[in-house]
């Protein structure tokens, strides 16, 4: 089994000005994906790279953690 399925990924939430912003982190490499849903019901795939002090950025934004599965429905179209 690969290392990179071995990973546990992190779910944060929140809400601005009507957008839901969901954010994935790999807490190993760093990196992720950000989803957008407007209003509009318009959804904005992002892959970003974190540093090591994402973790103290999206608490200081006030994201909350969220759980893998309301990702997930979002990230397939299903939300």
């Amino acid at each position: 089994m690969s290392k990179n399925q071995n990973i546990v990924h992190q779910y944060f939430k929140k809400t601005i000005n009507g957008n839901l912003i969901l954010v994935k982190v790999n807490p190993i490499h760093y990196t992720g994906t950000e989803i957008t849903r407007t209003p509009e019901g318009e959804t904005v795939l992002r892959e970003l790279e974190f540093d090591e002090h994402i973790f103290d950025d999206l608490k200081a934004d006030a994201f909350e953690p969220c759980n893998p599965l309301q990702f997930n429905l979002y990230l397939s179209g299903l939300a």
